[in-house]
């Protein structure tokens, strides 16, 4: 699943990001999601969120 809608993510679940550095790279980072940043419903590059180490991306995919 891609992280485009909003309701498809929430705190807890597991997410690979795209951290701001590494968006001309796709590098992806994997992590707990602690806080949804993204207020709208969908997001064509992804929902923002911080993750629970602090790290801050959006999603690329949710991992089930």
């Amino acid at each position: 699943m891609n992280g485009q809608n909003r309701a498809d993510i929430s705190p807890g679940i597991h997410v690979q990001i795209v951290l701001k550095k590494d968006q001309r790279t796709g590098i992806l980072t994997k992590g707990i999601v602690k806080d949804i940043l993204t207020k709208s419903s969908f997001h064509p590059h992804g929902i923002k969120v911080r993750l629970e180490d602090g790290q801050v991306g959006r999603v690329k995919e949710i991992i089930q």
